[in-house]
């Protein structure tokens, strides 16, 4: 440890308003202010030590202070509260085509991709076995007719005589129990007939939506199985589709509220899009919340017109919930948090700094909501908030103009 000698004195620091000597100039003095108490909050700086450094005009730190700023006009417009989320394309409807019998393909009438409409032919299955099988059940049903039409001779027949007591009560039994056996062996081949003709219309496979066609699994030539667990070929209509996507459970109740009153519009667009979105409105929200993800499985229907939107792509949705009117929008970078709660720096006319305490609302998108505390058209400083002390003169960076919020 050192000892001071007889004629020193321990250093040490006189606030500048302790000083007596006249040789101390206002504007060291106040430099000295200004130096301690920016020393004492940390924002001592290269500008604020050249702000006192002696040479000035004596005008003061202050004053002195030019600090570089980007800027941003407050404004007042309608906005839309949003959710966000990613989705996924889904036909509006999907069939797996399959043959409901058994035998070999002949023909395919279609190109693998190409739109087809319900009731086009898509594939034709060899029908000679069931023309076949047609032809029989026609004959039983002519043979049983007619031998329903001689058992019913025969039974008016003992009928008439039963009437004149001249037959028995057997007989006239006997012949009632044919016709009615012959009855009901007419409509089974009648039923046979409509079993033969059913199989026989499903040698024609045709479209029961429309849509376009997806890979051919199942070519000419080969046999197929009735129901077979293969698919023969898939139908997607994509005119119009879906969108999936799952938004927190959080935003249930406001999605669910705002449902009820209007239809509520999504946009959708891929990342190779350029600013265009596809509009739909949202048209289902599932039944219940999935537990594991804390999220619930909302649909939009779009029409899809331009076949813009395809089954199993992955895209960027926008649910607009609701809309604010008249709100005053400030850029989220203005808006700062302290002590106190949320302020802004305020730059007025004569481009001096000013801190405002504002109120925030919803931030929607990349703007604020300022709810109380700001006016439309005020400037607030949306870069360059760490180098401000209040009532510091400030320059907008060169080639940044104030703008408006997008």
């Amino acid at each position: 440890m050192d000892t001071l000698g007889p004629n020193e004195q321990k250093a040490s620091w006189t606030p500048w308003w302790h000083l007596k000597d006249r040789s101390v100039s206002r504007t060291s003095r106040r430099c000295a202010a200004l130096l301690g108490l920016v020393g004492a909050l940390g924002l001592v700086t290269a500008i604020g030590v050249a702000g006192c450094s002696g040479g000035g005009s004596g005008s003061g730190f202050v004053s002195n202070m030019h600090v570089p700023v980007l800027v941003a006009k407050a404004v007042r417009k309608t906005v839309p509260v949003e959710i966000r989320a990613i989705g996924k394309v889904e036909a509006h409807s999907t069939v797996n085509v399959k043959a409901q019998i058994s035998g070999i393909v002949t023909q395919v009438h279609f190109r693998e991709g190409q739109d087809v409409k319900k009731g086009d032919l898509l594939f034709t299955i060899d029908p000679r076995p069931f023309e076949a099988a047609l032809m029989q059940a026609e004959a039983n049903l002519a043979r049983d007719q007619a031998q329903m039409a001689q058992n019913k001779a025969d039974y008016e027949r003992y009928a008439y005589l039963l009437k004149k007591h001249v037959g028995s009560q057997q007989q006239y039994d006997q012949a009632l129990a044919n016709y009615e056996e012959l009855k009901a062996a007419v409509a089974a081949d009648q039923a046979a007939i409509k079993t033969a003709q059913v199989n026989l219309s499903y040698t024609q496979i045709r479209s029961p939506i429309n849509g376009r066609m997806g890979n051919l699994i199942l070519h000419a030539g080969n046999v197929v199985k009735a129901n077979d667990s293969t698919a023969m070929v898939t139908i997607n209509q994509i005119r119009p589709v879906y969108v999936d996507f799952s938004v927190p459970e959080k935003n249930l109740d406001q999605v669910r509220a705002n449902m009820a009153e209007r239809q509520l519009p999504v946009y959708v667009s891929t990342p190779a899009d350029k600013g265009e979105r596809e509009k739909g409105f949202l048209s289902f929200i599932d039944n219940q919340v999935d537990s594991t993800t804390g999220t619930i499985l909302l649909k939009g229907t779009f029409q899809n017109v331009n076949e813009h939107l395809w089954p199993g792509q992955f895209v960027n949705v926008t649910l607009v919930v609701r809309r604010l009117s008249d709100q005053v929008m400030v850029p989220n970078q203005a808006v700062q948090t302290g002590q106190d709660g949320s302020y802004v720096f305020v730059v007025d006319p004569k481009m001096k700094a000013e801190i405002r305490k504002v109120v925030i609302g919803e931030t929607i998108g990349g703007d604020t909501v300022i709810v109380r505390g700001l006016e439309p058209g005020e400037t607030v400083v949306t870069d360059g908030q760490l180098r401000l002390v209040p009532g510091a003169t400030v320059s907008v960076k060169k080639g940044l103009e104030p703008q408006g919020v997008s």
